[in-house]
């Protein structure tokens, strides 16, 4: 998986898919769990808004009224959305291969890694990119900010925010910002900007 990853790739002709969880919580080994799944290709800066993945993830359980609040998201649309694991195996089908995008990703990446090994017994394998690392190109001193903050910094609108496509959309909106950037300032694949934040 991470070697077709070839992180020679030019810039502008890099294949991303940005996505965003809706949660319960910060916590999947306590128990914290995955509302909904949205995510958005890219190709270079440029978003392919025509093609899309979200769904809600099936859970019986309760739901606070602070997360469904924060969310839109209610309990009886979660009793009838598809199970986690159908879920899963239908965004692994859309991300193929290609290298993952999300604002701050560990958190993104702590749920799939605890989602792929719990319902399909195998590892997650997939890249998963933070917006961080183009960001810190422009700021090495940046530290990870809030998804709106980083959009006023880009004159981008918020729009349905705590929705998982309505974040990973402007999540890309960030992405394709800031790899602009990083194409204005020199750098031609993310090998190359690897090396120089390994230098900072």
């Amino acid at each position: 998986m991470k070697v077709k990853n070839n992180l020679a790739t030019p810039l502008n002709e890099l294949e991303v898919v940005v996505f965003d969880l809706e949660t319960t919580g910060f916590y999947p080994e306590k128990g914290d769990r995955v509302l909904s799944i949205g995510a958005v290709k890219m190709v270079g800066p440029h978003i392919l808004e025509h093609d899309t993945f979200y769904s809600l993830v099936k859970s019986e359980l309760p739901l606070s009224q602070e997360i469904s609040s924060l969310t839109n998201i209610d309990e009886s649309q979660l009793r009838d959305a598809p199970p986690a694991s159908d879920v899963l195996i239908q965004f692994f089908k859309y991300a193929q291969s290609h290298i993952l995008v999300a604002h701050h990703s560990k958190h993104e990446k702590s749920f799939m890694q605890k989602m792929t090994w719990d319902l399909l017994k195998t590892r997650f394998e997939h890249r998963i990119i933070d917006t961080s690392f183009l960001i810190r190109l422009s700021d090495s001193t940046m530290k990870s900010l809030p998804l709106e903050e980083v959009c006023s910094e880009c004159g981008i609108v918020v729009k349905d925010r705590h929705h998982a496509l309505g974040d990973a959309l402007m999540t890309a909106q960030i992405w394709g910002c800031y790899l602009q950037t990083a194409q204005k300032n020199g750098y031609s694949n993310l090998q190359e900007v690897y090396e120089h934040l390994a230098k900072l």
